[in-house]
């Protein structure tokens, strides 16, 4: 026969107590003025018992979820094809799990983002959000900072007062383009990551100004042009590149996900990897070290930086104020044999 499940009611009988009282107690309510020995009483009918508290009626009483949301600031058909997200997921679950949390994942439509962010809080009841790949243009944002609800976002937004944690894009990038440099490289391509709008694109593409800034060669602009995720868009924008009859050759694209796309672009035009343009990338996603040939990029401690998100999103809702407002971790590059050094 299964065992019958012990329930309050049982506790509240054994104890000697109400059931409100026992939910009172084991939900720690403030406020709720119950003498001492009760609450010995309601303790020791609870583990005489064996009682184990129904999850989601604490959460009823003590008005918390006990999740945290994962918020996709961007178009979910992004993300079927989107190989960082399963390293950010990682992180996030490796600590929520060991807090006892739960994850849930949400994707936000760009055109719809008005209230979308309060809308989520109240009817997925969760007590704090991470925002993925925030944008410049999100005045929904806003409403997040005037009412309070525990956020952080993985990014950076300079005139917001949201916790955040990031790299410094703008420095990592140009770190790669100084590496195109000392390989004697001069004129380099680029492809951002994203859209001008989401926080991280305009950084890195500022990045690989400065570097070319700095060595005193003069800006083309029409060899910079803006990605958007997937490969497709890393496809698409170097084939546009290659059409406009400009010799480059390198190109640094600010995403790994996008220089896949980028790759098979070249290789479509009949262009080798490193013989014809060296190609260097931005994240380094699992499969940069196993292309052909490997990838050299720019390493993103992704996971670091879901963890990271994470602890501090849980120090906010227990009303600690955490170290860093705005956390930057570091970056490294990792150099493979996608460049070559020109004679």
């Amino acid at each position: 026969m299964t065992k019958k499940r012990v329930t309050s009611q049982d506790v509240a009988n054994l104890a000697g107590v109400s059931r409100t009282t026992v939910s009172l107690v084991l939900n720690d309510v403030k406020g709720a003025n119950i003498p001492e020995a009760t609450r010995q009483r309601v303790f020791e009918a609870v583990k005489t018992l064996g009682y184990v508290p129904n999850e989601a009626a604490r959460a009823l009483v003590s008005q918390r979820s006990k999740a945290i949301g994962l918020v996709l600031t961007r178009d979910p058909s992004h993300i079927d094809t989107d190989a960082f997200l399963p390293r950010i997921i990682t992180g996030l679950l490796e600590v929520v799990k060991k807090h006892n949390l739960r994850l849930l994942i949400e994707s936000v439509n760009v055109d719809h983002q008005d209230q979308v962010y309060l809308q989520l809080a109240r009817a997925k009841r969760i007590d704090g959000m991470i925002l993925s790949t925030p944008r410049i243009d999100d005045t929904a944002l806003r409403q997040l900072e005037d009412v309070g609800i525990p956020t952080v976002m993985m990014g950076l937004l300079s005139d917001s007062d949201l916790y955040s944690v990031d790299v410094n894009n703008r420095l990592a990038a140009r770190k790669a383009v100084d590496y195109l440099l000392r390989l004697g490289h001069t004129k380099i391509a680029c492809i951002s990551n994203a859209p001008e709008s989401y926080t991280a694109s305009p950084d890195r593409v500022q990045g690989y100004r400065d570097a070319l800034e700095a060595a005193g060669i003069e800006m083309d602009n029409d060899l910079i042009c803006f990605g958007d995720f997937d490969p497709q868009s890393g496809y698409d924008r170097m084939k546009s590149l290659l059409a406009l009859d400009k010799k480059f050759t390198a190109a640094f694209v600010a995403s790994d996900n996008v220089a896949i796309g980028a790759k098979a672009a070249l290789r479509a035009a009949g262009l080798k990897v490193p013989d014809d343009v060296s190609l260097i990338g931005f994240d380094d996603i699992p499969w940069a070290q196993y292309s052909d040939p490997p990838l050299t990029t720019i390493r993103l401690p992704a996971q670091e930086l879901a963890k990271s998100s994470c602890l501090m999103l849980i120090d906010i809702m227990q009303g600690l104020e955490p170290v860093d407002k705005k956390l930057i971790l570091e970056t490294e590059l990792v150099v493979r044999s996608s460049c070559r050094k020109l004679d």
